[in-house]
Parts: C-alpha cells; structure tokens; sequence
C-alpha cells in the first residue's frame, strides 16, 4: 500500500510538472527527460507522426545530437523501435499498452544488422519505447529510451511510464491541435498580406513581420499608384487570434481600394477606413498610418490615427516625422486630422513599424522610442545602403536575440523604404 501511495503521487508531481509545458516541444522534452528518469535510461528519442497524416511531423532527441537522430533515422524503418511502435507488428500489454524492448541489441538474433551497427557506433545496448496514442485521437507517435548498457526496465519501472506517457499523450494531442490551429492561422494571416514588396523606380523596400504566438492583426502594405506614385500603410487591429486577423485582412484590402481612389488625400483615406471600421467592426479599433509617396521628388503625404510616427534615418539626421494626434479609428465618432507634407533626401530611409515593436522591448513608451531612435541612428554606414540590412540591424539591436518583453505577444512589422539618389 505504501509503495501505490508512493507511486501516486510521484506521477501526481510529475504530471503537474509536465501540464506547465508551453508548447508541443516542450511537453515532448519533459516528456523524454522524465520518463529517462522513470525507467533508469540517459538518453531518449521522441517522434511524432499523427494517424491522420495531417502533421505535424517531427523527432526530437534527448541526450542526443541532431546527428545522432539523422544516424537513428538510417536504421530500416521496420527494424527500428520508433518504426515498430509505429507501423509494425507490436507486443501488446494486457491493458492495450503498446511497448517494444530491446534488452541487449548487441545479443538479440533477430535484429537488424543496420540496428546493431548504429547502436554499436551511438554506444547503446538496450531500449524501451512506448506507443503515443489516445482512444479519440489513435496513434499520434513514439518515445524510445535508451541505455548505455544491456538493460531491462522493472515491472513497476514500465507501469509507472505507462501511466505516465498515457497522460502525456492527452497532453500532446491538445498541444498537436494547438500546433494545427496556429499553423493554419499563420497561413491565413501571411496570405492576407502581400506575398511581395513592388518594385517601384527610385525607392528600394523591406519588410520585417514578426507574429505573435495567438497571431495578432498587425499589417502592412506598399502598393503603385496612378501617376508613378506608390502608398505605404502599417496598421494594428486591437486583439488577437482568427477574428482579428479578419478585421486586417478587411482594413488592408479596403485601405488598398480607397488609396487607388483617393491615395494623393491621406486624410481621406483614413477616414473612409474610420466610416468602414464603425459601421463593420462597432466594437472594434485600430490604429494606421497612410503615405503618399512620389518618388521623384520624394515628396510625402502622410495622415496617421493613432499609430507611431515614422523614422527618417539618413547620413546627416534621424528623427522623428511630427505627426499630428489624433485617436485610433474607431475611437470617434468621426475621424478627421490633418496631413504632414515633407520630404527626404537621397539615400535616407522612411521606417514605418507597429507599436508591438515598442512593446517587445519591455521598457516604458519614451524610453522605447529612444531605443529605436538610438538603433537607427547606429546603423553601420555600409547598412545604410541596403533597406534589408537596416530592418534587421533596427530589430537586432531593439530585440536582441529575440529576447522580447516577459508576457509581450504582440505583432512586429517593421517597413524600410529606401529612397535613392
């Protein structure tokens, strides 16, 4: 009785400890490390490979190299415990588990040559896999652990993983459909932006556009207009997930209708945006900012509604285009500000981006917009040729390694137009 007791609630303070895993990768991680430390093995190889075939596909290693994965990954399918667990003829435990042993891969008759070559050259001698599968979802994939040594697991060894990796398994079929949902809400998103920046005479662009984990509505877009002009817009769309991403895809291809219209009127622009936004999305705002762009002369109009101000970055100044306030869209009953007309000079860099780059960076409004005037302003003078090398220098130095803000899930977009001499 102690020793069930015992048991319980190691698998109590186990799973709890694995339900805190983010994400499907981290769940599989915790899964393998844990469960080496179940069944008394060092090393471990989880792979996913859903019944339905819908993905995702991948293999994750513990205690192992990349390299040793692709060197598991040239035993015959058949032959190797994941490719068993998977497809072949198994041994069934008497509750349906679904388990392969290999007490001693350097002895057993039966064995693939290919199987004991790589184990020789890995340094293992024993393995133990589990199937991944629950009773709504079917198979889902295979965890293998793997010991230096000829090794066999204890009866209560394998009870204990089994618990343990039937639970992980409802865990990894949620994170699985999570992992689905996201992807599809990436495709949508990225699908609802333009799939490439237009070449236009006398500027040069780049875009950078980060998601967030629950995919927010952040745009942007750059399109040609009547009589060699070109418009830029950035925006953001206040929430997250699969409506908002909606409301962007909406704001931009209307935004794109008005500009063709009545690009050379930022101001009006944005307040048929304002009309479309109150009348479609009530409950709903936004912040954009519009730029009329004549590259020949480089001449800007441009009406923002509540969104940042733009960022010229040349050889002889950085600074900030003063913009006029004005609230989000949506936020008015009607919205109406005036435009800003300026121009830039040969080889300096417009930068248009979304507040979420600011909020990444974890530091108040005033100190984030110093920071980014700061990075702009360090750009190498090699980089300053190049819209592509600024973007990244920008980000690389306001988001170093990608570290954002604890907490921070919002978009990035950042949109360099370069104008030439």
């Amino acid at each position: 009785m102690a020793s069930w007791i015992s048991d319980l609630t190691t698998l109590h303070e186990l799973t709890e400890e694995l339900a805190r895993a983010a994400t499907l990768d981290a769940t599989l991680q915790e899964l393998l490390r844990t469960g080496a430390g179940l069944v008394g093995a060092r090393r471990g190889l989880a792979v996913l490979e859903p019944a339905d075939g819908l993905g995702p596909h991948t293999s994750i290693g513990y205690g192992l190299l990349r390299a040793d994965l692709g060197t598991i990954e040239t035993v015959p399918r058949g032959e190797a415990a994941f490719g068993r667990l998977l497809d072949g003829p198994v041994v069934g435990c008497g509750d349906g588990l679904v388990e392969v042993l290999h007490t001693d891969l350097a002895r057993e008759p039966d064995l693939d040559q290919r199987h004991r070559e790589v184990a020789c050259q890995l340094g293992f001698g024993a393995s133990y896999g589990l199937r991944l599968a629950t009773a709504r979802d079917g198979r889902l994939g295979a965890v293998v652990w793997l010991y230096d040594e000829p090794a066999e697991p204890t009866e209560r060894q394998r009870h204990l993983a089994s618990l343990y990796v039937r639970y992980a398994a409802e865990l990894v079929a949620r994170q699985i459909e999570h992992s689905r949902a996201h992807h599809t809400l990436a495709v949508v998103r990225e699908e609802l932006l333009p799939s490439r920046l237009p070449r236009v005479p006398g500027v040069r662009m780049a875009v950078r556009h980060r998601t967030g984990p629950r995919g927010g509505g952040d745009w942007y877009d750059a399109l040609p207009l009547p009589e060699a002009a070109l418009g830029l817009a950035v925006g953001s769309v206040t929430g997250s997930g699969p409506s908002a991403v909606a409301t962007m895809g909406r704001l931009r291809a209307s935004l794109r209708a008005y500009a063709v219209m009545e690009g050379e009127d930022p101001v009006a622009v944005l307040s048929d945006l304002e009309l479309l936004l109150r009348v479609t999305e009530p409950a709903r705002s936004a912040t954009a900012l519009f730029a009329y762009v004549e590259p020949g002369t480089r001449r800007l109009l441009l009406a923002g509604a509540g969104h940042c101000p733009p960022l010229i970055v040349g050889e002889r100044r950085t600074e900030y285009v003063e913009t006029s306030l004005s609230a989000p869209l949506g936020m008015l009953s009607c919205w109406e500000a005036p435009s800003v007309e300026f121009e830039v000079e040969p080889g300096e860099t417009l930068l248009l981006y979304t507040d979420g780059l600011l909020h990444r960076m974890g530091q108040p409004v005033d100190r984030a917009f110093a920071m980014l005037h700061a990075a702009a302003a360090d750009t190498p003078r090699a980089a300053r040729e190049d819209p592509e090398l600024i973007a990244d220098h920008v980000l690389r130095v306001c988001l170093p390694d990608e570290r954002d803000a604890p907490g921070c899930d919002d978009d990035v977009v950042l949109l360099a137009t370069r104008f030439e001499h």
